[in-house]
């Protein structure tokens, strides 16, 4: 499943970021003009969520792992939180819970 970021967002105005969620992980793609930036994280990895929804405006989302933050923003109040659900799905189910 993918989601983009909104071009009306900072820093997302030419190379919108994107998220792809697979199966076993995610992508946090940050296209750019020559080059751009990939990160791929294990869901089990994840060890927190947070999340920063204002009234008006783009929503944030953080993701920590082992001491690492990654922050991705620009994404509507909707996408994050299906964005979210989805990721705490695959973590409890790589879990066993």
């Amino acid at each position: 499943m993918k989601f983009t970021a909104s071009r009306l967002s900072e820093g997302n105005k030419v190379f919108p970021t994107e998220i792809h969620l697979e199966e076993n992980s995610i992508e946090i793609k940050a296209p750019g003009l020559f080059s751009g930036d990939s990160k791929y994280l294990n869901y089990e990895d994840i060890t927190s969520i947070e999340v920063d929804s204002p009234m008006v405006g783009f929503s944030k989302l953080r993701l920590f792992m082992n001491g690492n933050k990654i922050e991705v923003h620009g994404f509507s109040k909707s996408d994050i939180k299906e964005i979210r659900k989805i990721i705490d799905e695959h973590r409890s189910r790589k879990r066993g819970v």
